[in-house]
């Protein structure tokens, strides 16, 4: 049996997203540049770069490894 990324304190930092916010971290999550994100969500990419900051201190993680990481264990 394979051990789950997911934890409880996870959840909640899930439903701590905007919808928006959510919508970038998918799109960063499958790979998606910046700049790739910011054209299919019709927004600057220093908009997405501002999504992805308060990610990141909703999360508490520092890299994109690690918010990605999250992404995935959360089924985003």
């Amino acid at each position: 049996m394979t051990p789950t990324l997911t934890t409880p304190a996870m959840a909640p930092a899930s439903a701590a997203l905007a919808p928006r916010e959510e919508e970038a971290l998918r799109h960063i999550a499958a790979g998606h540049t910046y700049l790739q994100t910011a054209r299919h969500m019709g927004l600057s990419k220093h908009t997405v770069d501002a999504y992805l900051r308060r990610i990141r201190a909703k999360l508490n993680v520092n890299t994109t490894a690690e918010m990605t990481r999250i992404a995935i264990a959360l089924g985003l």
